[in-house]
This record gives structure tokens, C-alpha cells and sequence, in this order.
């Protein structure tokens, strides 16, 4: 039997989930990036793809893990930089190549230093939000984090992002909070 003293922790733990950016529709979860070192909080289980990428006219490998939910896509990039002296630029280079594919207006949102516990404190480590076009012309706004970490003598490139028709501020806010460096 459903009782008052059933429903107020029920209604509690709703308000505690509409305001930390869920919705029945985002179910987020805890999701171990395969040898990235890097847990992400996720709000639907990822697909996992991998594909070659030019990285300064050197090959890289790109893991990507994405999934859509509530209407947006989630996803999380990740490959590897040649050395800690390559990483600022490789982010900057990355982040360039993100905004003119979503064909991003000039003057994106300012972008502010973004750097999670473990990661290095880098010039192009940021996040931003930027409106522009998805692939079949819709607009969309993104609101994307690039970040790096150095793990032993490697760099580990890291690209998180949040794609919706319109602004999701409180939901990129719980995703990027759940970025975690092991």
C-alpha cells in the first residue's frame, strides 16, 4: 500500500534528481572507459566504436563511447598524444576540429579552464558551449570539455560532450562532474 510515509522519501529523492540535472529519461551510471584511465557518468549505456584519426599530420587512434538519451547525445573521446610537450596543442587542435564540424558561430560561449582531479593544467583544457549545425543542418548546441593527463610517460587526450537542439546546462553540469581520472 502506497502511504505518506512511503511518498515523502519518494518525492525527496525526485527533487534531489530534478535538480542534479535527471530525468526518469536520463538514467545515469558510473562507465569504466577501457584503458583510458577515465570513469564517466553516463546517463544511458554507451555504444564503443574505434577509428584512425590524423593528429597533427601524425595517425592516432580515437576511442569514442556515445549513447543518446532524453534528446541529446553523450559521448566521451579519448587517444593518446605523442609526448607532455604535444598536449596543449594537440587540445587546441581537437577543439578547433570539434567547433568548424558543427559549423560553431565565430564567438562560442568564453571558455573556462577545465582541468578534473589528476589532469594537467593546460592552456586548451577547457569548456565551452557553442551553437551551431549538426550534420543535417539542425542547430544544436554543444557543450563540450577537452582535458589531458599524463600516465607515466604517455599523455591521455580526453574530449567529453554534451549535443542537444537546445542548451542543457544543469545536465552538462552532472555529466562533467562525473568525469573521474584513475
Amino acid at each position: 500500500m502506497y502511504s505518506l510515509r512511503t511518498a515523502r522519501p519518494a518525492a525527496a529523492l525526485c527533487l534531489v534528481a530534478f535538480t542534479a540535472g535527471c530525468s526518469p529519461a536520463l538514467n545515469w551510471r558510473n562507465v569504466p572507459l577501457a584503458d583510458t584511465g577515465l570513469v564517466a557518468l553516463m546517463p544511458c549505456k554507451p555504444d564503443h566504436a574505434v577509428r584512425p584519426v590524423d593528429l597533427g599530420g601524425r595517425p592516432a587512434e580515437l576511442a569514442l563511447w556515445g549513447c543518446d538519451a532524453d534528446g541529446a547525445t553523450f559521448a566521451v573521446s579519448h587517444m593518446r598524444a605523442f609526448g607532455p610537450e604535444a598536449a596543449d596543442a594537440a587540445l587546441a587542435q581537437w577543439r578547433s576540429a570539434v567547433l568548424a564540424r558543427m559549423q560553431a558561430q565565430a564567438n562560442p560561449t568564453a571558455a573556462e579552464p577545465f582541468a578534473p582531479p589528476k589532469a594537467l593544467a593546460l592552456p586548451s583544457a577547457v569548456r565551452t558551449t557553442a551553437q551551431g549545425r549538426w550534420l543535417d543542418g539542425a542547430a544544436i548546441t554543444a557543450h563540450a570539455a577537452w582535458f589531458a593527463r599524463l600516465q607515466g610517460r604517455e599523455v591521455h587526450l580526453y574530449h567529453a560532450v554534451v549535443y542537444a537542439p537546445a542548451a542543457r546546462p544543469s545536465v552538462a553540469d552532472t555529466f562533467f562532474a562525473g568525469l573521474a581520472l584513475q
